[in-house]
């Protein structure tokens, strides 16, 4: 490993129905300011607009939000659902945010996650994939600053063009979701923007990523582009405590409503109806981690092996503990489990043994030291200073 894994969250966010709206979206900034503190390097922000439990429904006013309560953190969209809204107003907004924070701001983009908000708004679902490849193509070329004329059956820009240049150089970082589908890495790679797995990482959701990361190389190369493994994200689920059992009993909190939000309202279930033991499906199935700092670094290097390598690390954000738990639980993530990959411990270690290796010569060393300091001192003790003499013949 190269020691470049960069680590984040993706909070989406899932809050439970018993909660107040307005208390858990203060809670959701109160923890990108915490992310920031521990010193994670990013955290994205979902769009969804039915369901009850995925409340953000504006991600790029979340991320200028979160921008005024943090320093340094990196802030995304994850994603912006492309069918939902014109593609020129999208791309005005995020030239607008790209100045407001700095460059601390990136977008990825997708189709639209719940078929429930397609619906509500008279989308097909069935054109919501060829929608996000259109509006994506639209986005793309406006923020690399040309001027833009498309007909679609829902948009149209004539001699479009952004009134504001980009802050960052030459253009935001933008990434596309990649679920099940080919057409995350297909749109990425046509286009030589970012991927973000979102799909899990058990053992058949790894093969899939590797095969959609070898699907963006192939895109990408075919369309003049690097691909750049630094720019592949990975997500998947985790809760630390100092013990595996506090974990476990960390998650009794809300796992369970968590769980069947998936299985009820969601539309795909990642825990199973005939499942009786959600925890034990979860671990047997290698879906998250519910244990120790160690168990979070044996995960994230089995991603790393079956994968190749990838950019960044983020943990898909959720309810499943206290507020309290789940602090300490990324508390743990960046004091034990970030150094591990970014070559925090390794130059520590390398110094305590080389002290270790030679103590017992800094040990004699010091000791001739204090002797010789000693001895001067006894000596300059016996003969007394010209300005004592000359007290003492007074």
């Amino acid at each position: 490993m190269d020691n470049s894994l960069r680590f984040g969250a993706f909070v989406v966010p899932f809050h439970s129905l018993k909660e107040n709206v307005t208390t858990v979206l203060e809670r959701d900034l109160d923890l990108v300011a915490e992310l920031d503190r521990l010193g994670y390097d990013e955290a994205w922000f979902g769009e969804h607009h039915s369901g009850g439990m995925e409340i953000i429904a504006c991600p790029e006013v979340f991320a200028a939000i979160a921008a005024e309560r943090t320093k340094h953190i990196r802030l995304g969209t994850a994603v912006m659902s492309l069918p939902y809204h014109h593609p020129f107003m999208l791309a005005d907004r995020m030239v607008m945010i790209d100045h407001l924070t700095r460059g601390r701001v990136m977008f990825g983009f997708g189709p639209g996650a719940l078929t429930s908000d397609a619906v509500q708004m008279g989308i097909d679902p069935l054109k919501q994939r060829p929608m996000m490849i259109e509006s994506l193509e639209a986005i793309v070329r406006l923020l690399r600053g040309e001027t833009v004329t498309m007909k679609t059956e829902w948009f149209e820009l004539q001699d479009a063009r952004l009134q504001l240049p980009n802050y960052s150089r030459p253009y935001p970082e933008m990434t596309v979701a990649a679920g099940a589908s080919p057409v995350g890495p297909l749109a990425s790679g046509r286009w030589g923007l970012g991927m973000l797995n979102i799909s899990g990482v058990n053992d058949e959701a790894l093969r899939m990523n590797v095969g959609h990361w070898q699907l963006y190389e192939e895109t990408a190369r075919k369309n003049g582009y690097v691909p750049d493994r630094r720019s592949w994200r990975i997500t998947s689920i985790m809760h630390l405590a100092e013990t595996r059992e506090q974990a476990l009993d960390d998650v009794k909190f809300g796992l369970d409503e968590w769980v069947q939000y998936f299985r009820d309202v969601a539309s795909f279930a990642i825990v199973p109806n005939d499942i009786k033991d959600p925890i034990e499906y979860l671990l047997g199935n290698r879906i998250a981690v519910i244990g120790t700092p160690d168990d979070a670094v044996a995960h994230i290097e089995r991603i790393w092996q079956a994968t190749g390598g990838f950019g960044v690390h983020l943990e898909l954000e959720h309810d499943w503990a206290t507020w309290e738990a789940k602090r300490r639980s990324h508390e743990l993530m960046a004091r034990y489990v970030m150094p591990h990959f970014k070559n925090g411990l390794q130059s520590r270690r390398s110094n305590w043994d080389w002290c270790h290796t030679h103590v017992k010569e800094f040990v004699a060393a010091r000791n001739v030291a204090v002797k010789a300091e000693m001895d001067r001192h006894q000596k300059a003790g016996d003969e007394p200073s010209a300005k004592t003499k000359k007290a003492a013949s007074r």
